[in-house]
């Protein structure tokens, strides 16, 4: 199985992440045309819950698996490394298939009495088989990227997209005769498709490479052995896994609080339910799945990151750990700058060409200068986990999430705000977990971070703004908003890529280091 570099690792899953999410937007984009803002919003009420449970069985278990694995590897072990992902899946697949009964038996209940809609019913029972099949891919996928080897995480994304696609919109529409409720619930079983094909996938890659390296593992121990290595390796993974997973889960119960006390505020702001429904739907699936496209960046960054800091650390690399660190912040805070840009310059005909809504551009122009906070995150949290410091990262997301829940209760419940309530709570909560993610790295390597490179980057967003905005309203090209829109935002694009490489924000050697890039880069 072939190791990649830092550097080649994160540019496969960034690869992988950019096809992902600019294909993943075709659902999103068709969704909302096909059952509206109301059917979104009860699309997105089940997730809460998913994600919750989801987090309690495989929150760490990733980056459990992938650490494991990669001081096994290190050590020269590759039996080792088969052995921690056998010992994963026994215990996710056991905690999966009992979360899934009981979200199959308590489905009535918690439609009814949690959820301010029961309609979310039906979406909510079709969600419940995926609770299993992401546990199995979580294992998957530590283990490969534990060995550093991207490619089968990023091929069984891609496949998983490309059958979300499909399937989504398909079942949506076969399903919208019966009412919306029903139409929310077949998009959920298209997801839940898409995550099957993305199992497979990563299961035929783990037998192709098995095949592959057979010769070369060595003979595995007796059973009395197989019995007290696997106890000692499931110690290993719930003492890495446990904490990770108690400092997602505060993030998890907060996106179900935040789902359920959003519903609630708003009733109390004299909201009806179904423009509630409407309203939240648009801000959870519409709006925040535009600012994070550019996070597809930073969630590559972050994967690549863990096993890399890992080995550094092992290693008693500090030099590399902190020149690692910088590189994922600069390529987060430099790619994550001209979306934040084009969000808000041009929220509003964004808006209307993907969703044909431009009432929901205040919350997207609103939300956009937030969205370098969310960027920057993602690679601030790896570096705490991957440097044993999960509890830092569960102590910073703790207190965000304290602070947005009492922001949402409090804005959202007032009719002067509604919903924009719930905007300015998200916006704060990510820019002050941020903060202190930043501040606990900082006093954890004393690491410091390179202000000139937000400085530097800051100018060039004021300097791509200006002519983003004069390019569109004045130098009026093109009669159709859309030609108009790509024609801007390239216009901003280019002179933003200029002025990053002329102040040398943007460092072009290490596009040279990805072999299928370097032969073009020296032609």
């Amino acid at each position: 199985m072939k190791k990649q570099t830092f550097i080649h690792g994160a540019i496969i899953l960034l690869a992988a992440g950019i096809i992902n999410r600019l294909l993943g937007f075709i659902p999103r984009i068709a969704l909302p045309r096909i059952i509206g803002p109301e059917g979104v919003g009860l699309y997105q009420q089940g997730y809460p819950f998913f994600i919750v449970l989801v987090t309690l069985i495989t929150g760490g278990i990733p980056l459990a698996v992938a650490k494991l694995v990669a001081e096994a590897e290190t050590a020269g072990q590759p039996e080792m490394s088969r052995r921690i992902l056998h010992t994963s899946l026994r215990f996710t697949i056991t905690l999966s298939l009992i979360a899934m009964a009981i979200c199959l038996v308590f489905a009535p209940w918690i439609t009814s009495h949690l959820l301010t809609d029961s309609r979310v019913y039906y979406t909510f029972v079709s969600m419940s088989p995926m609770i299993v099949i992401v546990a199995v891919s979580s294992a998957y996928r530590g283990y490969f990227q534990g060995k550093q080897n991207m490619i089968p995480s990023a091929s069984s994304s891609i496949a998983e997209t490309v059958m979300r696609i499909f399937c989504v919109i398909w079942f949506a529409y076969l399903l919208l005769p019966h009412g919306i409720a029903y139409a929310a619930a077949g998009a959920m079983l298209g997801a839940l498709a898409g995550e099957f094909i993305g199992m497979v996938v990563l299961l035929w890659q783990y037998a192709w490479n098995q095949r592959k390296d057979y010769t070369l593992q060595p003979k595995a121990p007796l059973s009395s052995e197989v019995y007290t290595e696997q106890s000692s390796i499931l110690s290993r993974l719930m003492s890495i896994s446990v904490p990770v997973t108690a400092g997602r889960l505060v993030g998890s119960l907060s996106y179900l609080l935040e789902s359920i006390l959003c519903m609630r505020s708003l009733a109390i702001a004299g909201i009806a339910t179904g423009v509630a429904t409407a309203q939240y739907g648009a801000m959870q699936g519409m709006v925040i799945p535009v600012l994070l496209l550019p996070g597809v960046l930073t969630s590559s960054l972050a994967v690549s990151l863990v096993p890399s800091l890992s080995e550094a650390a092992a290693n008693g690399h500090i030099t590399a750990i902190h020149k690692r660190l910088h590189q994922s912040l600069r390529l987060a805070l430099v790619a994550g700058a001209p979306f934040a840009v084009i969000m808000y310059v041009l929220a509003e005909p964004l808006c209307l060409l993907l969703y044909n809504n431009g009432d929901i551009a205040s919350m997207l122009k609103l939300m956009a200068p937030f969205a370098l906070f969310m960027y920057i995150q993602a690679p601030l949290q790896a570096a705490l986990q991957a440097l044993d410091r999960p509890g830092s990262a569960l102590l910073n997301t703790f207190i965000g999430a304290i602070i947005k829940i009492g922001l949402i209760v409090w804005l959202a419940s007032q009719p002067q705000y509604g919903i924009y309530g719930a905007v300015i709570a998200i916006c704060i909560n990510n820019a002050i977990v941020t903060l202190l993610h930043g501040f606990s790295v900082s006093r954890l390597l004393r690491f410091r971070v390179r202000l000139l490179d937000f400085w530097k980057t800051g100018m060039g967003m004021i300097i791509m703004a200006a002519a983003v905005l004069y390019t569109y309203r004045h130098l009026t090209i093109f009669n159709q908003i859309w030609l108009q829109f790509i024609f801007a935002a390239g216009i901003g694009i280019i002179l933003y890529l200029f002025l990053m490489t002329i102040i040398k924000m943007i460092d072009w050697d290490n596009l040279t280091r990805i072999p299928i890039l370097r032969r073009w880069f020296k032609a």
